[in-house]
């Protein structure tokens, strides 16, 4: 494959070796060694790939005209009703119904199954989402669904492989400036773990390395699920606009406030609430929890380079050890939760790498890295933590003779925060419809960090945990489903993607129903009973 830049053409590089001169710029030429024959059966494979889910896509898109009949029908009686809260619940059980039959389908099924399956076989890191991102446009193109592309460019690319751009932004609904609007979001990279999940090999990852073990595939799936459902419910949203946000580099490359930073949430019209949801093995499949406050914790990740003088480690003497200041640090930095902040606040200072010398026996190095995160469930935790790391770092160094440099990542994470509000007169109501408990978990704040919070910093929000840890049957050579995420054995449990979708479309139909009769109010909009399920 060949790209032009002005009037040189440069060979794209595959590892290959002769290097060959066209004007003034060296470019590789590769041998013939049998890859050509290989890349041209992965480009084969992947076009099939693409024709199955445009298929599929296609087919789905054919079949909404006599599908959604009765829920027009549904769908106008929703809207057209006086207010939100006088709703009748026959009516808001009938929709529930309405979007689970929609959902069960065969001919959705496949398309779900099809759609992640093509995803989990092509997992891309951040800002590197190319593959990702053309699926989702081809999906969009075949539903409809007019869309944007461009979104979350790489701001950081020293920080950071990668261009980035790869994000999508679609819209149904009626796109009018005075209508309520609001946000789905759904993640889209991939990790660099090398997968070992059992059972899968029809759609294992096919790139080394990398697999989605966050369930991100999983997530983007649910999204265009919901995308195809409300399309085929765009012409009875009588006011409205649902906005679909697939966004990159969420693994740590703050793709979220790339987005935010772009103009997601101002562009027109200007979004008034947002949502997402991940996928939860804790929990089993079926199962929603969420909590309002902060859900997950803020995060940042730090590197601190210990610098000494190398030499014979039969003379350390002559040497000023930075191995034994790094031994040192990594005690301190554990001091800093325990005897630095209050037991009653939350917080957490992990060390996960150290690395020091290029591997003879008998050399100190010169210099010691040592690498991890901080955590807090307040951005002003985090920063009171971030300066006590770098306080002991520098301190405990320099008490060894060393000299420590701490650097940060280029953009912390902020807690992600459910909306008080939202979550109680609204959100958990919704979320209860869906839940095959007829509730909502209540759930601890966990300290893993997520960049749905640069949407929820800006405007109301809910993130939901939905569980998919009881899948997985190895008589029948489905795998366990229970893994943590970031385990090279994850696997996602299938059962959760229609879950995934419902919840979508519920949030979105009843969100636009509730902004369009009550404003911004959310406690004039649901029942603010926790103990019963609301009539949206």
């Amino acid at each position: 494959m060949t790209v032009a830049i002005g009037n040189i053409l440069r060979d794209h590089l595959f590892g290959g070796v002769a290097i060959m001169q066209i004007g003034t710029i060296p470019v590789q030429k590769v041998k013939d060694d049998g890859s050509e024959k290989e890349d041209a059966e992965k480009d084969s494979e992947t076009a099939a790939e693409t024709r199955s889910i445009r298929g599929s896509a296609g087919t789905i898109a054919k079949e909404q005209e006599n599908v959604y009949e009765s829920t027009h029908a549904i769908l106008q009686q929703f809207f057209e009703s006086s207010s939100i809260t006088n709703n009748k619940a026959s009516l808001s059980l009938e929709l529930k119904t309405e979007i689970e039959t929609l959902t069960s389908t065969p001919t959705f099924q496949q398309f779900l199954s099809t759609t992640r399956r093509s995803l989990h076989r092509h997992p891309e890191l951040m800002y590197q989402e190319s593959h990702t991102s053309e699926t989702i446009q081809t999906i969009l193109t075949e539903l409809n669904i007019p869309y944007s592309t461009g979104w979350a460019k790489n701001t950081h690319e020293d920080a950071y492989p990668g261009t980035g751009g790869y994000g999508i932004v679609a819209h149904i609904g009626t796109q009018s400036e005075g209508d309520p609007c609001i946000i789905l979001r759904a993640d889209m990279d991939a990790l660099p773990i090398a997968e070992s999940t059992p059972y899968i090999e029809s759609y294992k990852s096919r790139s080394a390395g990398k697999m989605h073990a966050c369930g991100h595939d999983g997530h983007v799936t649910m999204l265009l699920g919901a995308a195809a459902l409300l399309k085929g419910m765009e012409a009875s949203i009588a006011r409205g606009t649902v906005r679909l946000v697939f966004q990159p580099a969420e693994e740590g490359g703050a793709g979220g406030k790339r987005m935010v930073e772009e103009g997601v949430i101002r562009m027109s019209p200007a979004a008034r609430a947002a949502f997402g949801m991940h996928v939860w093995p804790a929990l089993p499949t079926g199962a929603i929890a969420s909590a309002k406050g902060a859900l997950l914790a803020a995060a940042e990740t730090y590197e601190v380079v210990v610098q000494g003088v190398g030499g014979h480690a039969a003379m350390p003497h002559q040497t000023i050890d930075p191995v034994v200041a790094s031994s040192a640090l990594v005690m301190s930095l554990q001091h800093i939760v325990s005897r630095g902040i209050s037991p009653l606040e939350s917080g957490v200072v992990s060390v996960t790498q150290i690395s020091a010398g290029d591997g003879a026996f008998n050399v100190i190095p010169s210099k010691a890295v040592i690498r991890g995160t901080v955590r807090a469930l307040s951005t002003e935790m985090l920063m009171d933590l971030r300066e006590r790391v770098k306080h002991v770092a520098e301190a405990t160094s320099l008490v060894y003779g060393c000299n420590a440099t701490v650097t940060f990542s280029p953009d912390y994470y902020p807690p992600t925060v459910n909306d008080g509000d939202l979550f109680d007169y609204f959100s958990k109501d919704v979320g209860a419809l869906v839940s095959k408990d007829g509730y909502v978990r209540d759930i601890e704040p966990t300290m893993g960090g997520e960049d749905f919070a640069f949407l929820a910093e800006k405007i109301p929000s809910t993130f939901f945990l939905i569980g998919q840890g009881s899948g997985g049957d190895n008589a029948s050579h489905l795998p366990d489903t229970d893994y943590g995420l970031h385990h090279p054995s994850f696997a996602l449990d299938e059962h959760v993607l229609p879950i995934g979708v419902q919840l979508h479309v519920n949030l979105a139909i009843r969100s636009l129903k509730a902004l369009s009769d009550g404003g911004s109010d959310w406690k004039n909009m649901g029942s603010g009973d926790p103990t019963v399920v609301s009539e949206l």
